[in-house]
């Protein structure tokens, strides 16, 4: 096995670890989430926004972000094959649909509700810092879930294709 395709199996595993992560919390714990109490629900978010941010969870999300483009170089030749192909889109659709997005909608709400004091709160602010924060976080998660999905799969058929005239992986 190359070097090129053990880059490729890694890529393919971090991209993996990732869609799971977005899927999982998309179908258990936001809706979990959803039927808590407006400070339950802040309390819960601002915990879990502090604790994401951990050395594995850095591993898998920046990782892919510099796998996939490696991937994509180390399997360039000229002409163009279609692994390439696959791995460069896979490479866009991870940078702008799940890091941009998480980097630019995600990463700001949960800034601004980490700095929001439940404590000191009434019920209405707390109501209202839900709305501000729940639905648009939501959407932006929905994205960014869609977005690594794709580049997971564009990662899988780069696997399964074939590479000059060789037998896929």
């Amino acid at each position: 096995m190359t070097f090129a395709n053990i880059a490729l199996l890694i890529t393919a595993f971090t991209t993996a670890l990732i869609a799971g992560l977005f899927y999982a919390y998309s179908c258990s714990v936001n809706a979990g989430l959803g039927k808590l109490p407006d400070a339950g629900y802040l309390a819960a978010m601002q915990s879990i926004n502090r604790e994401i941010l951990n050395p594995l969870f850095y591993m898998s999300f920046m990782g892919t972000l510099l796998l996939l483009p490696l991937s994509a170089w180390l399997q360039y030749s000229h002409p163009a094959p279609m692994r390439f192909y696959l791995l460069l889109a896979a490479t866009l659709v991870y940078a702008i649909g799940t890091f941009g997005v998480t980097i630019m909608g995600n990463v700001p709400l949960n800034n601004a509700l980490d700095g929001f004091n439940i404590q000191a709160a009434s019920p209405e602010l707390i109501s209202q810092q839900r709305s501000l924060f729940e639905k648009p976080w939501n959407q932006l998660h929905s994205i960014r879930t869609i977005a690594n999905a794709i580049a997971l799969i564009l990662v899988l058929l780069a696997c399964l294709v074939k590479q000059d005239g060789m037998k896929a992986l």
